[in-house]
């Protein structure tokens, strides 16, 4: 086993209600296939695809009808087979609105002809493992949706990166998709990481996985082969991001506003890999994925569904919502964004759907008492009681000055608030118009 590092800082969400306890132990369901999806155009960090299909054509299950566009963009695939109605727009999470393609299901479940396994795996290249990982619209599953491809070309740097982190935290409250994929298809995210290792060029990989997941570290090791080391981590939030992850597995500090690759690490989710593993055998994109659905719902579980499915379509698969519910959120409840409706459309981010109620409304807020327990719970070390401060009397320049632009947003100030402050939001503000105002 490794040595593992503790961050400074970080949390312990308390998980009440319908925590993880609710899902951990059930199998992942693949959701019924969905009448209409809406599949959005810009599903990835990076430029957005352009559409390549018109209203009125057919289309089959892994067809491209979004072309990337760019250096760092991913395609985007039809999700069923079936014809298209219409080219629109959709809002995603986040509140943005963004040109997507309709298409109604034919239910024919008819896989397009370039989806085709691979004849012999062992011959391909770093560069092969590349271009797949582009070809079929791989891009970070954890939520980041940073493209794959881009990120398992090491060509160009120096020193060249030696250890590969792959990110099984799940440290998040409620979800469990990532654990649930360890559990049940551990051998295919072994069989990724294998493959993210040729394409990038390190000799090693480190499995980071929460000790409050047993069965999910005993699959992995189970399934680990030589140079994967599966190490188990003290519950932490948020050990799932990658500064963090890199320190607890290495003891290597990822300087502020640096990439990884500052420390010859490549980070990637453990579900990312499971969808490398898929691309590259099978040449299968990513159409779907595993979304955990919690909170006050009938009956919250882990589903395998259709990329561009509706949210609604979600809810009545789990039985509907039970009362109480006061807000909608995509992700986590720490880091997962608030949604106004159910039209919203799964997209390639969506790791968690959870409808919670008063636990997830704060207080009406007080005066700040100077406790400095925000400061000793930010993982990066910043001051966030005095950036908010700073953003109330307009001063955003201020807050970028003493560090707003490395703030991760995990929330981890906001949550230990005695006061209740939104200090968080305060954090965005100060980034948002102190750092356009920096020009940064």
């Amino acid at each position: 086993m490794a040595t593992t590092q503790t961050f400074g800082g970080g949390v312990h969400p308390h998980e009440i209600g319908n925590g993880k306890d609710s899902t951990k132990s059930q199998l992942i369901v693949n959701a019924a296939a969905p009448a209409r999806v809406t599949i959005a155009m810009s599903q990835h960090l990076g430029a957005p695809a352009a559409c390549c299909v018109k209203v009125g054509q057919v289309v089959n299950m892994g067809q491209v009808i979004g072309e990337a566009q760019g250096a760092i963009s991913a395609p985007v695939h039809a999700s069923v087979s079936g014809k298209v109605v219409a080219l629109t727009t959709c809002t995603i999470t986040g509140g943005k609105s963004v040109p997507a393609v309709v298409i109604d299901n034919d239910y024919e479940d008819r896989w397009d002809e370039s989806v085709k396994p691979c004849e012999n795996v062992d011959a391909l290249t770093a560069e092969d493992i590349q271009r797949i990982a582009r070809d079929c619209g791989v891009v970070g599953l954890g939520g980041a949706v940073f493209p794959a491809a881009v990120k398992l070309n090491t060509s160009k740097l120096d020193p060249k990166p030696d250890t590969l982190v792959v990110n099984g935290s799940e440290c998040e409250p409620y979800l469990t998709s990532d654990h649930r994929t360890m559990v049940e298809n551990a051998e295919q995210i072994i069989d990724g990481i294998r493959f993210a290792m040729k394409a990038t060029g390190v000799k090693c990989a480190k499995v980071g996985i929460e000790d409050n997941k047993p069965d999910a570290i005993e699959a992995m090791k189970a399934a680990a082969t030589e140079n994967i080391e599966i190490v188990a981590l003290p519950a932490k939030y948020p050990q799932g991001y990658e500064k963090m992850l890199i320190y607890a597995l290495t003891g290597r500090r990822v300087p502020n506003r640096a990439l990884p690759s500052a420390v010859q690490c490549v980070v990637i989710n453990v579900s990312t890999c499971a969808a490398l593993s898929a691309a590259v055998r099978e040449g299968k994109p990513i159409i779907d994925r595993v979304v955990t659905v919690a909170g006050r719902v009938a009956k919250p579980c882990n589903l395998r569904v259709r990329i561009g499915v509706p949210l609604l379509d979600i809810l009545d698969q789990v039985g509907g919502m039970t009362e109480g519910v006061r807000k909608l959120i995509v992700g986590g409840p720490m880091m997962g964004k608030a949604i106004p409706d159910l039209n919203v459309p799964v997209t390639k981010n969506f790791s968690g759907f959870l409808a919670l109620g008063d636990e997830s409304v704060n207080a009406e807020e007080s005066a700040c008492i100077r406790c400095g327990r925000c400061l000793r719970a930010c993982p990066m070390g910043l001051a966030p009681a005095k950036m908010d401060m700073l953003v109330r009397h307009g001063n955003y320049q201020g807050a970028v000055n003493i560090g707003a632009l490395n703030c991760m947003e995990c929330g981890s100030c906001t949550y230990v608030c005695p006061a209740k402050r939104e200090l968080l939001q305060a954090i965005r503000v100060a980034k948002a118009v102190g750092g356009r105002i920096k020009g940064v």
